[in-house]
């Protein structure tokens, strides 16, 4: 079978690394650079602390499996030298809350309740009138663009071809699947599914120690991600890198492909993280960055065939979750093309799910 991916990115190189696995013929088209779009400008989260029992959460802990499984293979195709190859990092998540009430929410969350004492134990920086939290293991993050290459170099060693710069209008003749894998771009492929871009920025500091141990962010960050809502929404999101800088998130925002910077959103993200670990309020910002997340109106990833564009397949609308659902998404995808039995039941994703196509 001869299978083109449309889009470079973490989820396009995830679904060409495991077709290709597979044995299919695969050819990868991105119509710019090296992780030119949306996998360029994302934190690296691999996360199941931010999703409800349900279809995501099943994708991401399968997903969260698979990074830990291709992880050595990974390092091997970019070099696991000192900088530690894709970075894959098991540092934990912690959610972390100021109230009664949230400690009570966070109660009903999958992760491992800790209190005021534990906590610091966790975060020792943590601001003084930080209550609790909930702490999830399997939290991960890896560098993006290094595991997006390292993908794209195990498909080429299985024999895909990538070709970047190049424009890609209508699904081309010679493939006899075409994966449309454009993430916030999807809808120019087949029919028209609720898929946006939702804009998020990020801000980097100077490099520092290595003060902040796990990825720490506020209850509220749940809300967000379960929200439809167009407006600017902000909620705290903190982690240290490999290499010194912290990262400091998240906003979301739906403004269509519109990249001027929003200043109140980012002197918001400013004032919450110096809020919750206050050391960083004498850190300098080094730069701003943004990128364009493909919102499903549903919050779900979309994955499998299109129900009326014969041979179009469709793996995007993950969101701000691309980076860590993207090696289950590639199974799966490479599972319902070879027939073979997938690890999860992909009915919740299917691109006939919404009612506008069913109609």
């Amino acid at each position: 079978m001869r299978v083109t991916v449309i889009g470079a990115g973490i989820v396009g190189a995830a679904c060409a690394y495991a077709c290709a696995q597979r044995g299919l013929k695969v050819t990868v088209l991105d119509r710019g650079g090296l992780v030119a779009g949306t996998t360029g400008s994302g934190e690296g989260n691999i996360l199941v602390s931010d999703k409800e029992p349900g279809p995501e959460l099943d994708l991401a802990l399968r997903s969260n499996a698979l990074w830990r499984d291709w992880e050595a293979e990974l390092n091997r195709h970019v070099g696991c030298d000192a900088d530690g190859g894709i970075q894959l990092e098991r540092k934990g998540g912690l959610i972390v809350t100021r109230t009664s009430r949230g400690m009570r929410a966070l109660a009903e969350t999958t992760g491992e309740l800790v209190d005021e004492r534990a906590v610091r134990e966790l975060e020792p920086h943590l601001a003084a009138d930080i209550l609790g939290g909930a702490f999830f293991p399997q939290d991960m993050q890896v560098q993006p663009a290094r595991a997006a290459a390292a993908m794209l170099a195990g498909a080429r060693e299985h024999g895909a071809e990538v070709r970047l710069r190049t424009e890609v209008r209508d699904l081309p003749a010679d493939a006899d699947a075409v994966i449309n894998a454009t993430g916030a771009w999807a809808a120019q492929f087949g029919i028209a599914l609720p898929v946006e871009p939702r804009r998020g920025f990020i801000l980097v500091t100077e490099p520092l120690p290595v003060l902040i141990r796990h990825k720490v962010y506020s209850a509220e960050y749940l809300e967000n991600v379960a929200s439809g809502d167009a407006d600017l929404q902000t909620s705290t999101v903190v982690e240290s890198t490999p290499g010194g800088p912290v990262l400091i998130g998240a906003t979301r925002e739906r403004v269509g492909f519109d990249a001027t910077p929003n200043r109140a959103a980012l002197r918001k993200l400013a004032a919450g993280a110096a809020a919750l670990f206050p050391f960083l309020a004498d850190v300098r910002i080094m730069r701003t960055y943004h990128g364009f997340r493909p919102y499903a109106a549903d919050h779900l990833p979309v994955i499998g065939p299109d129900p009326l564009t014969p041979r179009l397949w469709h793996a995007h609308g993950h969101e701000g979750a691309g980076i860590g659902l993207a090696p289950a998404t590639g199974e799966l995808i490479a599972d319902l093309l070879t027939g073979s039995a997938p690890a999860l039941d992909p009915a919740p994703f299917s691109p006939a799910r919404f009612p506008e196509v069913a109609a």
